[in-house]
């Protein structure tokens, strides 16, 4: 079996070799001054792009205020869409209408573009937790933060924070079920196995997928010490 490696961008091999380029790892594609995202992160859509942040998030500028985060181990689908708060327009004049966007020349500067940003009420970073499973056509938007865990159904359109290990669905998303009970819950966030190395996470893989919290916590008071 082969191991996991952060490195590839192309996570995703067949038996015989064929490589799945439809599956990105998200760190390896995108290089964004706003965006951090953490290693493992994968993005599973149905055709190769040319921009993958530009599809991904395709309100957050170099001059952006806000950035977006994302966690290890997540899991994107096909077609989700992250709305951040730089997509805003100012509602607090009589207008919504972004009249400087359309009148810039060449003396506009950064600083002034960098104003055109500065909305009230901007919501700030999007965050997204680890091992958090985003599934297909669904939307973020601007300003939530999604707990390590979380699932969001297909279509969702996710409009404030979601707790660690739920489940949400539905437009605007609420809250399905609990994937765990609340003490499986603090056990895997103070564990955290998606910090641990590649190799000592795959030597530990039957314990994740087995939920024996036991062997995880055996594991990482290993890994702390």
């Amino acid at each position: 079996m082969r191991t996991l490696d952060p490195t590839q961008t192309f996570p995703m091999v067949m038996p015989d070799g064929t490589v799945i380029k439809q599956v990105v790892h998200l760190n390896r594609v995108i290089d964004h001054p706003r965006i951090e995202i953490g290693d493992f992160t994968y993005f599973g859509h149905m055709e190769v792009l040319e921009d993958y942040a530009g599809y991904l998030v395709p309100f957050l500028f170099p001059l952006s205020p806000e950035r977006l985060v994302i966690g290890k181990f997540c899991q994107i689908a096909h077609g989700v869409r992250i709305v951040t708060s730089s997509a805003n327009h100012n509602m607090s004049g009589l207008s919504t209408y972004p009249f400087a966007n359309f009148m810039m020349d060449t003396g506009t500067t950064a600083t002034d573009i960098e104003a055109m940003f500065r909305v009230p009420g901007n919501k700030g970073d999007t965050v997204i937790g680890n091992d958090v499973w985003i599934g297909m056509n669904a939307m973020i938007m601007p300003g939530v933060t999604i707990g390590d865990g979380a699932i969001i159904a297909g279509g969702s359109v996710v409009v404030r924070d979601v707790e660690p290990y739920s489940v949400v669905g539905g437009n605007p998303a609420k809250a399905i079920a609990k994937r765990f009970d609340e003490e499986t819950i603090g056990a895997l966030l103070e564990i955290r196995w998606w910090d641990w190395d590649p190799g000592t996470i795959g030597a530990n893989l039957d314990a994740i997928r087995a939920r024996d919290l036991d062997a995880l916590r055996a594991v990482s008071e290993g890994v702390s010490r």
